[in-house]
C-alpha cells in the first residue's frame, strides 16, 4: 500500500510540475517555447529515470559530498538527504536515499529552482547550509536550506545573494509551503538557518518592517530607534520630516531601515541600506545634503555590515548608499557607489566631498 502510494505522488507531482512549467514557460515569454519544452522533457527524464543513489552521477548531476547527512523519516525510516546541482542547468535536487541507495523520495521543487521564471537554467552556485528541526510542531523532522545563487544576466549581475527554503515532513516525503518561501526571501529572513526557524517556528518576523505605516507601528514590534542618528530636516518635496535609522535583531542579526516620518508619526519614505549583507555592525552616520546639485537634499549613508565568510568566519566591510531626492521620492544611485567604493577609514563628511565631486561641483 505504502508503494502504491508513493507511485501515486510521484506521478502527480510529475503532471503538477509538467503543466506548471508549460504555463510558465508561456507566462514569462520564452523565446523559443517548443525547444524550450524539448529541454525540459529530457531533463525531467533524466531526473525521474535515477532510482539509487550510484546513478545520480552517471545522470549529469553532481553530489554535494559534504552535505549529504542522515534523517529520520515518518514513512521511511532513517535516510540519506543527498543533495545533487545539475550539471547542465545548475538546478538544486534533493534525493532521498535508503542506506543501500535506493531512492524512496526525490523533488526538484525548490526555491531556488525558481530564480529564472520560465527558464530552465537556474542561478544556483552553492548550498550553504543544512539544518534538520522540527519546525511546525507535528513530531516529524523537517529541512531548512539556505543555497547561494549568482545571476548570470541584469542588474544584479554577478552578485552573489541567498535563498531560504523550507520542506515540511509528510507523510509521503517532504513538501514546499510557497507562501512562506515567498517571506522569507522578501523580507530577508534568509540570513541563517536559526532565522529561518525564528520565523516559521518562533513567529518572528521582519515583515513590519517593510509594510508598517506608522512610527507607533514600528515600535510596537520591537523596532529600536538609533537616536543619536536621529533628527528632523526639512525636504524640499515632502516637508519636515524626522529621519529615524534603527535596527529589528531577530536571530542574532540586526536589520537596518531608515525612515522619513512626518510630524503626525506617518512613515512618508524608507530605506534599506544594508543590502544583502547579513548585520549592521555600527552605524557611521547619515548625510542629508544636495549631492548632484539640483538644490534638494539627498541622502548618503555610511555604515559598517557584518557577513559570514566562506569558511563561516565573521568578515566586516564598510560600504554606502547615495538616495537622491525627487518629485516624486527618492531613486537610489546605482553608478556613484560602484565607481566610487569607500575604505574602513572614510568619513560621511569625505564621501559627501567625493559624491559632489563625481557631478562636477568644485572642491576646494
Amino acid at each position: 500500500m505504502k508503494k502504491k502510494t508513493l507511485h501515486l505522488t510521484i506521478l502527480f507531482s510529475i503532471c503538477f510540475v509538467f503543466f506548471w512549467f508549460s504555463f510558465s514557460i508561456y507566462a514569462y515569454g520564452g523565446e523559443d517555447t517548443k525547444a524550450l519544452q524539448v529541454a525540459y522533457e529530457s531533463y525531467q527524464q533524466r531526473f525521474l529515470q535515477i532510482n539509487t543513489r550510484w546513478q545520480i552521477d552517471g545522470a549529469g548531476f553532481q553530489v554535494i559530498e559534504e552535505q549529504v547527512f542522515p534523517i529520520e523519516t515518518k514513512s521511511y525510516g532513517q535516510v540519506f538527504m543527498v543533495p545533487a546541482i545539475d550539471r547542465e542547468y545548475h538546478r538544486l535536487v534533493l534525493f532521498f536515499a535508503r542506506e543501500n541507495g535506493t531512492i524512496v523520495f526525490k523533488t526538484d521543487q525548490l526555491e531556488c529552482n525558481n530564480r529564472n521564471p520560465g527558464k530552465l537554467e537556474q542561478p544556483v552556485v552553492e548550498l550553504t547550509a543544512v539544518s534538520f528541526q522540527e519546525l511546525n510542531r507535528d513530531g516529524k523532522m523537517d529541512i531548512i536550506l539556505i543555497v547561494t545563487c549568482i545571476n548570470s544576466s541584469g542588474s544584479y549581475k554577478g552578485n552573489p545573494y541567498k535563498v531560504g527554503e523550507v520542506l515540511f515532513q509528510d507523510e509521503q516525503g517532504f513538501y514546499r509551503d510557497y507562501r512562506i518561501s515567498d517571506k522569507i526571501n522578501r523580507f530577508s529572513m534568509n540570513k541563517s538557518a536559526k532565522c529561518i526557524a525564528a520565523f516559521v517556528k518562533g513567529g518572528y518576523s521582519t515583515e513590519f518592517l517593510y509594510t508598517a505605516s506608522t512610527k507607533q507601528e514600528l515600535l510596537a514590534h520591537g523596532f529600536e530607534i538609533i537616536r543619536e542618528q536621529c533628527y528632523y530636516r526639512q525636504f524640499e518635496k515632502l516637508g519636515r520630516l524626522e529621519v529615524v535609522p534603527g535596527t529589528y535583531t531577530m536571530a542574532d542579526f540586526a536589520t537596518f531601515m531608515i525612515y522619513l516620518i512626518n510630524e503626525q508619526g506617518d512613515i512618508v519614505w524608507s530605506f534599506q541600506p544594508m543590502g544583502d549583507y547579513d548585520n549592521l555592525y555600527a552605524l557611521k552616520g547619515i548625510a542629508c545634503k544636495d549631492i548632484d546639485g539640483d538644490g534638494m537634499k539627498d541622502l548618503l549613508v555610511l555604515a559598517r555590515y557584518s557577513y559570514e565568510g566562506q569558511e563561516n568566519e565573521l568578515i566586516t566591510e564598510s560600504n554606502y548608499s547615495v538616495y537622491y531626492q525627487r518629485t516624486g521620492g527618492f531613486y537610489k544611485d546605482t553608478e556613484l557607489v560602484m565607481q566610487n567604493p569607500c575604505s574602513d577609514e572614510d568619513t560621511v563628511a569625505a564621501l559627501v566631498e567625493r559624491a559632489r565631486a563625481y557631478w562636477g561641483w568644485k572642491v576646494e
